[in-house]
């Protein structure tokens, strides 16, 4: 059997192109600020309030603080960890609360959702300490490997990515399953799609990239493995969910992972969904196929092991 599956993701109908541009119009309406941290009151204005029937609570984990997000008929044998995106310098409860939560719905167990540190006060490695911290806080209360499961978006996908190779060196088992959302994998940049797809990334440019990287890595080379997984080794990663936009500059660094996951001997699915940009799923009050994506994402959480390409589906990798 592969260990590379490309499920065809759902097409887009005149109803999604509609409430995309609308969308669109709604983001190119205001102006990115140049400074970071007005960036961050920036960034977070776009986040949605969690479902009034979600509990939200806070705790700590590792040292890190935490929101705990639990749906209504939540499994309490199984646990999630999601770690939100922003490049490093941006994001919190208050711009990913919300699709955390839905997150959590569809996966059906709580999703701890650690606030960890950001750049530019706290440079590479600190987030990564800071997410390896959780998940080893979640074993050593108790928590079975194989009951935790980890999610992330954007620089939390490239997060999560980097936290299972510094967990894995460690000697920590590993989860049940990963799923991420338009990683960013390689903060050298070298991707196709980095100039090939810039100019129809309505989200994303080449300098506001090149500038998180520069805030978060601080000299660190961006070849770093913990900095930017696409060069270190997944072997030993459990089954990984890719969810990558067909408009998306970091396209390249979905598709050159799942190769690097493929060839390592770990199960992965990518899904190339047909005219989507970067993390649609935080506008899941806005977007249907955001919620598409969020509903598919939960059931490969549930069941990762039965993950399988529908009939037509394309596979590569080794068999």
């Amino acid at each position: 059997m592969s260990l590379l599956h490309r499920p065809d993701a759902p097409a887009m109908s005149p109803a999604d192109e509609a409430e995309l541009a609308a969308l669109l119009d709604l983001l190119d309406a205001d102006e990115w600020p140049e400074d970071l941290f007005e960036g961050r009151t920036f960034y977070d204005q776009w986040g949605t309030p969690v479902a009034a029937d979600v509990r939200v609570t806070e705790r700590e984990a590792g040292g890190v603080p935490a929101h705990v997000l639990t749906p209504p008929d939540a499994d309490p044998a199984r646990i999630g960890i999601w770690l939100h995106g922003g490049g490093y310098v941006f994001g919190s409860q208050t711009s990913h609360g919300s699709m955390v939560a839905e997150a959590a719905r569809s996966a059906g167990c709580a999703f701890l959702h650690p606030q960890y540190r950001r750049a530019p006060e706290h440079k590479f490695p600190a987030p990564v300490e800071d997410a390896v911290a959780v998940y080893a806080t979640l074993l050593d209360e108790g928590w079975e490997p194989g009951a935790i499961v980890m999610a992330g978006d954007s620089a939390g996908g490239g997060l999560l990515l980097a936290a299972l190779l510094a967990a894995r060196d460690r000697g920590l088992p590993m989860p049940a399953a990963a799923a991420v959302v338009s990683p960013w994998t390689d903060l050298a940049g070298t991707g196709e799609t980095f100039t090939t797809k810039e100019a129809i990334d309505p989200l994303l440019s080449r300098s506001v990239v090149d500038d998180v990287a520069e805030a978060y890595l601080d000299g660190t080379a961006p070849e770093t493995p913990y900095a930017s997984p696409h060069y270190g080794d997944p072997h030993g990663f459990p089954p990984v969910l890719i969810q990558v936009g067909e408009r998306e500059m970091l396209h390249s660094d979905s598709e050159r992972f799942a190769a690097k996951l493929a060839a390592a001997g770990s199960p992965v699915t990518i899904e190339v969904w047909p005219g989507m940009v970067h993390v649609w799923h935080l506008h899941h009050t806005r977007l249907a196929k955001a919620r598409e994506a969020l509903a598919r994402l939960g059931a490969f959480l549930r069941a990762p092991g039965t993950a399988a390409p529908r009939e037509g589906a394309r596979n590569e990798g080794n068999s």
